[in-house]
């Protein structure tokens, strides 16, 4: 991992910051539309039922439904309730984010670009603001990204264990509210068997006091980071455990995720919001969320991905590749990985039906991406510079000029929404 620049300091107060404005805007007039939007017809009536000990939607692990049902529990069965608990792990998440990023890169203005890059990439915005299991699995998963990160960083074996116990158990709870982020929740296992047999070599792997993070055995990270998570995922199942009918078994975990598995690949009906992975990078296809007149006015929502930002990702994605390769970028390399890992599993995955919120993961890690990028043009002293400051203020500008559209505000005729259609895939 690269060493901290003299120059640069950490920029806690800012990531602090940057997420308090945007959890202040997710939760702005959250409660429009005040019925169910999308998905939330699955998950809000899955929660309900998980209060009453009822299964359903069985197709998906149950933190996400756990949390959604706590709140309702907490604040009443209203909108807020629905969609608090998503909004508070977007909010998070984008703080973890930007911790992880800090970590991996020691740099200053890469960290908040990144932090500003993902608040508006529209996709992590729309998604903190329904009520699905997706953002709560994509802020836990950050959070177990940075706890690793800030392991490798941690000056005391003490202060390191501890940032792996809560790694662990992100990841854990991550995992517990949809399977979306494995792929990345084994990266820091396997970063760390990496990293420690690249300085101690396989003959001395397993010593204490050697590698990346001293006084920690390969044995107790398998543990932390292995054993531990799977552990505190099947702690999830707890409450379907107690179920008065078709209660999970505390030893059935083959037959459980065989079930899920077989849930899942059962939905084979064609759906209009069908996309795929490589239309998912060239943002080309999103999802309608809401299109219709509700609470007194025409209101639209839907999912799509920030056009400057997500199609200059691209080109930082082809520049994260070269410097990673010819200049050892470290930080580089760990986005790429992340990104190919998260995008991977879709591209081989066998599910029939996929959707454009899939690439939530991917496309936040194709943020920091871009966010190295132009760090790297505004180190620059020639005219490159400026294309550096320009992908970054348009990325910003897109944003409100999409905000109506991707927010539910209320539009002043149906056919407005045309001004924000342009592209006919986007319809």
């Amino acid at each position: 991992m690269p060493r901290p620049a003299r120059q640069n300091r950490d920029p806690l107060g800012w990531c602090l910051l940057m997420a308090l404005a945007f959890e202040a805007v997710v939760l702005w007039r959250i409660g429009v539309p005040t019925r169910y939007y999308f998905d939330e017809i699955h998950y809000v009536p899955a929660a309900l039922k998980l209060l009453e000990l009822i299964p359903a939607n069985r197709e998906h692990p149950l933190f996400g439904k756990e949390v959604i049902a706590a709140l309702i529990h907490l604040l009443g069965d209203r909108p807020l309730a629905w969609r608090l608990g998503p909004a508070l792990f977007g909010g998070f998440g984008l703080f973890a984010f930007a911790r992880l990023t800090w970590h991996l890169t020691q740099r200053r203005r890469a960290t908040l670009l990144a932090t500003a890059l993902l608040a508006t990439n529209f996709m992590w915005f729309v998604q903190s603001r329904i009520s699905m299991l997706d953002m709560i699995s994509a802020g836990l998963c950050m959070t177990g990204l940075w706890q690793f990160a800030a392991a490798l960083r941690a000056g005391s074996t003490g202060t390191a264990r501890w940032h792996l116990v809560a790694s662990g158990l992100a990841l854990g709870l991550s995992l517990g509210a949809k399977w979306s982020g494995a792929p990345a929740l084994m990266m820091p296992g396997l970063a760390f068997l990496v990293l420690r047999l690249r300085e101690t070599g396989p003959l001395r792997i397993g010593r204490r006091n050697a590698g990346t993070i001293r006084g920690v055995t390969l044995t107790e990270a398998t543990f932390w980071l292995g054993l531990f998570p799977l552990a505190i995922y099947w702690a999830t199942y707890l409450p379907a455990m107690f179920y008065p009918h078709h209660a999970v078994s505390p030893w059935g975990v083959i037959e459980q995720h065989e079930l899920m598995i077989r849930l899942q690949d059962s939905v084979r009906k064609p759906h209009p919001y069908r996309t795929h992975w490589y239309q998912w990078m060239a943002d080309w296809r999103g999802i309608w969320f809401l299109f219709e007149n509700v609470d007194g006015a025409q209101r639209g929502i839907v999912m799509l991905g920030n056009p400057v930002s997500m199609i200059a990702g691209l080109f930082a994605l082809v520049w994260g590749l070269w410097v990673a390769m010819f200049r050892r970028r470290t930080d580089a390399l760990a986005f790429l990985v992340l990104y190919a890992a998260t995008l991977g599993m879709w591209i081989v995955n066998g599910k029939p039906v996929q959707f454009y919120y899939h690439y939530l993961l991917p496309g936040a890690f194709l943020m920091g991406l871009l966010a190295l990028g132009i760090d790297a043009l505004l180190e620059r002293r020639d005219r490159w510079r400026w294309l550096g400051t320009g992908v970054f203020a348009l990325s910003l500008v897109m944003f409100a000029v999409f905000y109506p559209i991707i927010s539910g505000w209320p539009l002043p005729f149906k056919s407005a929404y045309n001004f924000w259609m342009w592209l006919p895939s986007w319809r």
